[in-house]
């Protein structure tokens, strides 16, 4: 009996220590020291897309105010909406809290419209951190001048119309959806190109591939500035300056009952512990509160909405049910 104790115990003991090394480190008092390595910070899109500006901004952020003593790498992974990028979260790098992944309402209509084996309940949420909105734009050599003029040709013959942005089921395509919706026209019947990321439909527009783009506002705040694309309207509540030195007109503005924000949120792998996830939550809030991420904030035009722990969890599933029903009224489901 000794013998079987004395074996339980190492047993216990040598769990203890794996839970240790798979989590950030437990210090003497139980709490966790975390990051004790590099933190990876993996963009799940090409460069130059509104999670790849996120990713690089917390990076920033992160160095200039010394808000940890190790460094930040970001990488990308592209792919479906960023699928590709949680199906490697969730199997390659499961249980290693030092790797991270910006995601947000992009990612939850990739998860529908790529029926996606792989779903966000499988991560673990860390927080919601932004919420941006979307800028609908056209060249600047374009005859279109307002939104209506747009959406009226739109309506009467679809296939005139060429729509570019972000990944199928992204909040891109969602928005052509409802405001084709909106307007009266088939949502079904409009012709949308998805982009792996932002800087490609930047390009494509200014190729004159493109009719009309849509974005998170930040992305195209240079090309607006530099006059070399029109902001027709925006989808927030809203007016926002995207560039043109005055707030552009809303979407609701131009004649639509339409409004959407783009969120933006850090999740970690699946198979952290609790103590190591609050770890991860706790840098993740002095990042929020940090001076360096207010000034990122007012300088991107993006808005904050911050969520963490909990209440990251319980947003995370409700956006999960409510892009599942937007997608499928629009036939993207």
């Amino acid at each position: 009996m000794r013998k079987v104790l004395a074996a339980l115990v190492i047993m216990v003991m040598l769990a203890g220590c794996e839970k240790d090394t798979a989590g950030g480190g437990n210090s003497a008092g139980g709490e966790v020291k975390y990051p004790t390595k590099t933190v990876q910070l993996m963009v799940p899109a090409a460069p130059g897309g509104g999670w790849d500006l996120t990713g690089r901004t917390m990076q920033k952020a992160f160095t200039d105010g010394k808000l940890i003593d190790q460094s930040v790498e970001v990488y990308n992974v592209t792919g479906a909406a960023g699928t590709v990028g949680l199906a490697q979260l969730v199997s390659k790098n499961s249980g290693d809290p030092h790797h991270l992944m910006v995601m947000g309402l992009v990612m939850v209509g990739g998860v529908v419209a790529n029926k996606s084996p792989v779903k966000l309940d499988q991560v673990t949420p860390i927080a919601t951190l932004t919420a941006e909105q979307e800028v609908i734009v056209v060249p600047a050599n374009s005859k279109y001048q307002t939104l209506k003029q747009l959406m009226d040709d739109a309506k009467a013959n679809p296939a005139s119309i060429n729509w570019g942005g972000g990944s199928a089921g992204g909040t891109d395509q969602i928005l052509v959806g409802l405001l084709a919706k909106a307007a009266g026209a088939d949502p079904k019947a409009m012709k949308y190109v998805a982009y792996s990321g932002g800087g490609e439909a930047k390009a494509a527009l200014l190729a004159g591939d493109l009719t009309a783009a849509v974005s998170g506002q930040s992305e195209f705040k240079d090309l607006v500035s530099s006059k070399k694309v029109r902001a027709l309207a925006v989808s927030g509540g809203t007016g926002v300056d995207v560039g043109g030195g005055s707030p552009a007109k809303t979407i609701k503005e131009e004649g639509y009952e339409v409004e959407l924000m783009n969120w933006r949120a850090i999740v970690a792998p699946p198979g952290i512990d609790k103590p190591t996830q609050d770890a991860i939550t706790a840098l993740i809030d002095k990042l929020h509160n940090s001076e360096q991420w207010k000034a990122t904030l007012a300088d991107q035009g993006w808005e904050d909405f911050y969520k963490s722990g909990d209440e990251a969890k319980a947003y995370f599933t409700s956006e999960n049910q409510r892009i599942t029903t937007v997608l499928t009224e629009i036939g993207l489901g």
